[in-house]
């Protein structure tokens, strides 16, 4: 008897399966529910005769079917968004969708304007803004353009740095000028924990040694409203902390380093015409 033919398909729903470790996890990724997901899982190994995963209690492990599986689906997937690329890089019109992915208070505080100002010159064209932690892969297309903290060393990623953007410490209007190595008697807000070596935040800690960190988060405009609301000093982004009502920077004679942010894409889309506008419009409204 025959197996069934192999479906790219379900190729796609077993490399979910592979990288997220969950059915559940799988199907949200993909837009799949999970009965779905299980079923077609089943089909696959009916197809090629083989358990491609064991089920554990902590979730899905590949077994060495699988893994040989993985290598193939990978560079199958590979050469998809490949071509995918190549036949999009061919639209000579300035129309259709670009996926970008950048920081919340980037993309709120210094992207929207550009966004919007493209939105009025290429009607045609729309923008999808993805501002999640998560870093977006350029490589498999789940982002047209990438804007990001840290270089990009990917080689079929085009990037460059796009801007140094300045910090400062901020506090309610009216408040005193701390001593820079003291900070005795005051409080601090402060980015959460798993932030703790960035250089603004080592900064804050070499600036206020002995202040009372009263309040984290992982987003700065939350520490912004915070700042606002008295809940102490913040370092914040120039750009978000000089458009929030009732914070003013505090300078304290002590250079506080700025952040560079490096916009990238994929090598394959460099032809795009309605990336190469946007790179250009972005670059010209933001580049240092």
């Amino acid at each position: 008897m025959s197996r069934p033919a192999l479906d790219w398909s379900d190729l796609r729903v077993f490399l979910a399966i592979a990288r997220e470790g969950t059915l559940g996890a799988a199907a949200r990724k993909i837009g799949q529910t999970q009965p779905t997901m299980g079923r077609r899982l089943r089909a696959l190994e009916a197809a090629l005769g083989h358990v491609l995963f064991q089920r554990t209690a902590d979730g899905f492990v590949l077994t060495d079917e699988g893994g040989t599986l993985l290598r193939h689906a990978e560079r199958i997937e590979a050469e998809t968004l490949a071509a995918q690329r190549q036949l999009a890089a061919g639209v000579h019109d300035i129309d259709g969708l670009l996926r970008i992915s950048t920081l919340d208070w980037f993309a709120i505080y210094m992207l929207a304007p550009v966004l919007s100002e493209f939105g009025l010159q290429y009607p045609k064209a729309s923008v999808e803004l993805l501002t999640d932690a998560r870093l977006y892969s350029l490589p498999r297309r789940e982002a047209d353009m990438v804007i990001r903290m840290r270089p990009f060393d990917e080689p079929e990623v085009i990037g460059r740095r796009l801007v140094t953007v300045p910090y400062a410490l901020y506090a309610p209007i009216g408040s005193a000028v701390p001593t820079f190595g003291d900070g005795a008697g005051l409080r601090v807000v402060t980015m959460h924990e798993a932030y703790a070596g960035r250089p603004d935040v080592l900064w804050l800690q070499r600036a206020l040694p002995h202040a009372t960190a009263g309040f984290s988060s992982n987003n700065l405009a939350v520490q912004a409203q915070m700042c606002a609301w008295g809940a102490g000093y913040t370092v914040l982004p120039r750009p978000v902390g000089d458009a929030t009502p009732g914070i003013a920077a505090i300078d304290l004679d002590e250079p506080l380093p700025g952040r560079d942010q490096y916009i990238g894409y994929h090598r394959d889309l460099r032809r795009l015409p309605r990336l190469r506008a946007l790179m250009d419009m972005i670059v010209a409204r933001l580049a240092d």
